[in-house]
């Protein structure tokens, strides 16, 4: 499992990463805290808090997956 932090500006950049996400073959969970939801759903993702860096885990050791979420990556917490 490899996790990292993700930082959304707005509704669009949301929009961005979900459609960066749906292209690949792994399961995404997003949260903070307790809270976890899908993170190829829109409305699960805007349920959160996202003005706060967020969770990102995923199963894959594929290394190019964070090379296509790396607008995303937020490496303050």
């Amino acid at each position: 499992m490899q996790q990292v932090n993700v930082k959304f500006n707005d509704v669009e950049q949301i929009r961005q990463f979900i459609n960066t996400i749906e292209k690949i073959d792994t399961n995404f969970d997003l949260g903070s805290g307790h809270r976890v939801v899908d993170a190829k759903s829109i409305i699960g993702v805007m349920a959160l808090d996202f003005t706060k860096p967020l969770r990102l885990r995923y199963h894959s050791d594929d290394a190019d997956i964070k090379k296509k979420i790396a607008p995303f990556l937020c490496t303050s917490v």
